[in-house]
């Protein structure tokens, strides 16, 4: 049986506050006139206009035992009776009268067979998305509210949820125990075997939570989900299951252990199941997608943090070019200056431009091998302004080197489709994927694969993908055509995840998955998209909106 506590049966509070009886139980004159004209004794006076408050405040009669005194006691104040009367009736026809006066005055009529009709077609239709008792009671109430009808007793609806909720889940039960055949319904029942040495079982061990964005646990979690997607096609097994309805079987196996299980009828022991590893299917790529951003975010952490070192380890030089250029140019002011009267002209003139260019370059040669030469002033120069700039793309694929492989594997283990015409990222995940196994250091933008047989054409446009400090990375110096083989696979992972900061991860937040499209990074959010799941999520500030989703 269902908590009333949890449903929103009405009843009386367990304190009546004073404001409550002004407002709730306090007859007005009409009324007070009406129920005068309706009974011959005080007694039944107050039995009557008590009823009448009551059901105006619950919408059912209730037993004048069950009325709290205090609401007796403001009634009788207001009728101006002794206290010494009591609301009662003599008789049970008294009460089947007073009750019919109730309904005749409020336009109410008792029908049973139609309020149990009413709520029972209501209960029908919700128990196809919801499952708990105390939902399916409140949608029946709020419908015989909106229709006007007395309410049953709570024992009636609670009966009668059960029965619908029994029925409609023993048909979803049947429907998915039918569908996987005998090898897969075998494979399900092995995750409810118990190992004698670990003492546990496969049913235990899905339900693991994630835990810490290491790249260990990254790559367990990936492992984990892998053996989920071999359990079977749970999507195909649960078709025509609501969603709801899957994710309250599933919390209904999550809390259950192997004892409960075994315990539990056939069809239903496989629906459970089955509902179990679809959503952890969905909860498994919620946590692997949360992690790789977790991942990604710390490798540009790594990045920006290895660029001040370098910073750091170059300041000394950078300070001394500057010295050097200082002096550069002092040299130079001093060879173009007029000399003096009385220092080498009389006249002040500098002298002629071949004068003044061999004298200048005499006082820079000289500046530049006091400094420690030229060949050695332009190493330095180089290594210094290779890292003077705030791009620390270069740097990341020294980071995403360890994280090749599991990335790969999360690529392969994601269905990704663009909600819009532009296929840029798209584009960009299976240039990779081709190129996966090339050890070149650059690889051309257009390149001809065979597949099967066949001559394929594998493209990717860098100028729509990637941001113009990427494109600097990328291309090579001597012409358009090629791209650096590391640094593209690092470029083409997300680069702007969600803040890796947040807590918790809400369920299926990330069964629809959003990969960021660096040249439109600004732009506002392009709009929803929805999976099986019944869950969706609008790009988020900052990312261009490129949806992907992963249909179980």
């Amino acid at each position: 049986m269902a908590s009333i506590d949890r449903t929103a049966y009405p009843r009386f509070k367990r304190a009546v506050s004073v404001r409550e009886l002004a407002e709730a139980f306090t007859p007005t004159p009409d009324e007070v006139s009406w129920a005068r004209g309706k009974t011959q004794s005080e007694s039944h006076l107050l039995a009557l206009v008590v009823r009448l408050k009551c059901y105006q405040r619950l919408g059912y009669f209730a037993k004048l035992a069950d009325v709290p005194a205090v609401v007796v006691d403001h009634v009788r104040g207001v009728l101006e009776l002794a206290e010494s009367v009591l609301a009662e009736a003599d008789v049970e026809r008294t009460e089947k009268r007073h009750r019919q006066f109730v309904r005749d005055r409020l336009g109410v009529k008792f029908e049973a067979a139609r309020v149990r009709e009413v709520a029972e077609q209501s209960i029908r239709v919700a128990v196809q998305t919801k499952d708990n008792p105390a939902d399916l009671i409140n949608v029946a109430l709020e419908e015989l509210v909106r229709q006007r009808c007395e309410l049953p007793g709570y024992t009636t609806l609670d009966a009668m949820a059960a029965t619908i909720r029994a029925e409609i889940n023993g048909g979803f039960f049947a429907m998915v125990a039918s569908r996987p055949d005998r090898v897969e319904r075998a494979r399900l029942e092995r995750l409810l075997v118990v190992d004698p040495a670990t003492r546990r079982s496969k049913f235990d061990r899905i339900k693991t939570p994630a835990q810490a964005a290491t790249l260990g646990k990254f790559k367990q979690r990936l492992a984990h989900l892998q053996a989920l997607d071999a359990i079977g096609p749970t999507e195909r097994w649960l078709e025509g299951v609501p969603p709801g309805k899957v994710a309250h079987f599933a919390g209904e196996a999550r809390v259950a252990n192997v004892d409960d299980m075994r315990k539990t009828g056939e069809a239903k022991r496989l629906t459970l199941l089955v509902s179990l590893v679809h959503q952890q299917r969905v909860e498994a790529r919620d946590e692997v997608v949360t992690m790789f951003c977790k991942r990604m975010a710390a490798l540009h952490k790594k990045g920006r943090e290895r660029l001040e070192e370098l910073r750091e380890a170059h300041r000394a030089e950078s300070e001394r070019l500057i010295g050097v250029f200082g002096e550069v140019l002092a040299g130079a002011r001093e060879a173009t200056a007029a000399p003096e009267p009385g220092q080498g002209g009389a006249t002040g003139d500098p002298g002629t431009d071949g004068e003044v260019a061999e004298r200048a370059g005499r006082l820079l040669l000289k500046t530049l091998e006091d400094a420690g030469g030229v060949e050695l002033l332009s190493a330095v120069h180089e290594a210094v302004s290779a890292y003077h700039g705030n791009n620390y793309l270069p740097l990341l694929e020294g980071f995403y080197r360890s994280h090749r492989s599991v990335l790969f594997t999360l690529i392969n283990a994601l269905e990704m489709t663009s909600t819009t015409a532009d296929r840029s990222v798209l584009d960009a995940v299976e240039f990779i994927r081709v190129n996966r196994d090339r050890r070149s250091e650059w690889i051309p933008e257009t390149m001809v694969h065979t597949v099967d047989g066949q001559q394929v054409t594998v493209a990717v446009d860098v100028d729509a993908f990637a941001t113009v400090a990427w494109r600097k990375v990328l291309r090579t110096g001597t012409g358009r055509g090629c791209s650096c083989a590391g640094t593209w696979r690092c470029a083409c992972s997300p680069t702007w995840p969600p803040s890796p900061r947040t807590s918790s991860t809400p369920s299926d937040a990330w069964a629809t998955w959003s990969s960021t499209s660096h040249r439109r990074r600004k732009r506002r959010p392009r709009g929803w998209i929805w999976n099986r799941e019944c869950c969706s999520r609008p790009a988020r500030d900052g990312q261009d909106g490129h949806l992907y989703c992963r249909t179980l």
